[in-house]
């Protein structure tokens, strides 16, 4: 089988080296890639959110069948597009990859529904967003309703932030488009757990849970990334949480999803907090999240390319889903100064022994070496019997991959050590 896989991150690089494990896949083509990808795909340079491109890449080179992972792609209707040419996919299409596309529309899909979330009001208006904050309760949450790379959210914690967050957001324009309305939401507390999912419109199969760290610094400190680094299996997600969460958040979702006439086939993630009330939906992402994706797959024991062709063909119930019981630690190497200005052209050195476990996601071959060509460069994945020995494993084989202006946290999956412990203490 010849497959394709739209997207150039950390992400598709875990998508592909589990791909790989299907002795059908003969060829791998990534659009566009990367230059750590190249080692396990053919990277094209077609950019991810060129349907056109794609579509016609798909058709001069025979593609049997497609992954469509970032969200910009799907919500612009890549998988539709690549249907149309008799390409079957793995991933939403247009229609209900607006669950992630449209925080407006998701807010008001979980209030028709009944699915727990945080409370919000929406404005179009910069005027009457901040008049309303003049009087809401703080801390508070704003956020851009459309797709912004990831970085749409601000946790206000004083008013002015609040203000500060409308301002940038609907008058500067930071996110374009994005910005034309604002979700104004209840600020949560509780921890936090990602859950992503098979789904195929009918059936819904969790996949293990993760704790993602999405600040800069230590302690969870200074501004927020695409991520540092992430453990699985999260140990606030309890079997009662789990089924809690599966009766009156997953189901109920998908339902909702088909019954609005937006079937969702492909990869649903939760973002979910554990409040004192409950568990509630922080936001839906449309496909795999990032680095989730680099701790959830290692801990795969079924087939990938298996379970995405049943959840393609609407047949996920028949298809088995079964995870190690073990635990998994990514850590997000990253460019000194990330998510501000940082240097790029470091070439990156990484051992042998050590690629397995490396998923690359900012850099490039020049002049047949890898460098550094973005702020989170590769993350680096360790899978072990138990947390403590899966994280002290990321630590060690991140000591071992180098290069110029090296960055990453020194305390990710600390929390969850913490939960862990205490929950042993019988806390």
């Amino acid at each position: 089988m010849k497959i394709l896989v739209v997207g150039g991150g950390g992400r598709e690089h875990a998508i592909i080296k589990k791909l790989k494990e299907n002795p059908a896949v003969e060829e791998i083509f990534a659009l566009p890639g990367n230059g750590g990808i190249a080692a396990d795909a053919v990277c094209t340079g077609i950019g991810a959110k060129d349907l056109d491109g794609i579509v016609a890449f798909a058709r001069e080179n025979g593609i049997d069948y497609a992954v469509v992972a970032p969200d910009d792609p799907l919500v612009l209707g890549c998988v539709d597009a690549l249907e149309a040419a008799g390409v079957p996919c793995f991933g939403p299409r247009k229609n209900a990859a607006i669950i992630e596309g449209s925080k407006v529309f998701s807010k008001d899909l979980m209030k028709k529904y009944g699915i727990p979330t945080a409370a919000y009001e929406v404005f179009s208006d910069p005027a009457e967003a901040l008049k309303y904050l003049e009087t809401a309760p703080v801390p508070t949450v704003v956020k851009a309703d459309g797709l912004a790379l990831g970085k749409g959210v601000t946790v206000a914690m004083t008013r002015e932030e609040a203000f500060g967050a409308v301002r940038e957001i609907m008058e500067d324009k930071k996110f374009g488009a994005s910005g034309d309305r604002i979700v104004i939401e209840e600020y949560l507390e509780g921890p936090e757990v990602s859950v992503l999912s098979f789904t195929d419109g009918t059936t819904l199969v969790p996949m293990v849970s993760s704790m993602d760290h999405k600040r800069a610094g230590d302690g969870d400190t200074g501004p927020n990334t695409g991520g540092m680094g992430t453990i699985a299996p999260n140990p606030y997600y309890t079997e009662a949480v789990a089924a809690e969460c599966m009766e009156k958040i997953f189901l109920p979702t998908i339902r909702a999803m088909k019954t609005e006439g937006r079937e969702f086939r492909g990869c649903l993630y939760f973002g979910l907090m554990i409040t004192k009330d409950g568990s509630k939906v922080i936001e839906y992402n449309c496909r795999f999240g990032d680095p989730e994706t680099q701790v959830v797959l290692p801990l795969l024991e079924s087939d990938l390319l298996t379970v995405m062709q049943a959840v393609t063909a609407g047949k996920l119930a028949e298809c088995e889903v079964k995870f190690r019981d073990a635990s998994a630690c990514c850590l997000v190497l990253a460019s000194a100064g990330y998510p501000g200005s940082y240097g790029k052209g470091y070439e990156i050195t990484i051992p042998e022994n050590v690629r397995h476990n490396v998923y690359v996601a900012g850099a490039a071959l020049k002049d047949g070496k890898l460098v550094t060509s973005g702020g989170r460069v590769l993350g680096i994945t360790a899978v072990a019997d138990t947390l403590p020995e899966a994280v002290k494993g990321a630590y060690a084989l991140a000591e071992q991959v180098t290069f110029g202006n090296k960055y990453f946290r020194t305390d990710i999956g600390r929390r969850a050590l913490d939960c862990q412990r205490q929950k042993s203490q019988g806390l």
